[in-house]
């Protein structure tokens, strides 16, 4: 299971049609560290979402200086693969939530996170820089599947060229 397995499950989890969750926050809004995902509900909180794949990725955590705090983030949860659930357990901060991903893509929540004080309610113009934040990254998305179908048409066409000089 990687990053994006991680990712993809927890967003659902979250309910992508009831809140706003863009991944990989890291500039674009009040200079705030780097969220791997950012879950704006629809009262107008912001939610942070960190996401571990190893535990050597868990433990080296502990060493940001920010410690996942800032006056924009209400809740705050690690999400781990179902095999980092006991290490994740101990390496956490205790104000942490903990969401355990399955293989199958199941999340549960194993551990509720303590809301962070003091927190503030986004504005609107802050709502809005955060959902300007996913839209952008949907453009740079299909740039790069644009990228990779014309790849694969030129791969395809190589192939077929291939198959033709074998049947020579």
């Amino acid at each position: 299971m990687n990053s994006t397995d991680i990712e993809i499950a927890v967003s659902k989890y979250f309910g992508i049609r009831q809140n706003i969750i863009v991944p990989n926050v890291s500039w674009g809004f009040h200079g705030i560290h780097e969220l791997d995902l950012a879950v704006l509900t629809s009262s107008g909180y912001l939610s942070e979402v960190e996401i571990k794949i190893s535990k050597s990725d868990l433990k080296a955590d502990k060493h940001k200086r920010h410690g996942h705090k800032s006056k924009w983030i209400k809740k705050f949860w690690f999400a781990v693969p179902e095999k980092l659930k006991n290490d994740a357990l101990y390496e956490i901060p205790e104000r942490a939530g903990l969401l355990v991903v399955s293989d199958n893509g199941k999340v549960t929540e194993v551990r509720k996170p303590v809301t962070d004080a003091p927190f503030r309610k986004l504005e609107l113009k802050d709502q809005l820089a955060i959902a300007r934040l996913g839209c952008m990254r949907i453009w740079g998305m299909k740039d790069r599947r644009k990228w990779m179908d014309s790849c694969m048409d030129r791969m395809r066409d190589e192939n077929k060229a291939l198959k033709e000089e074998l049947n020579r």
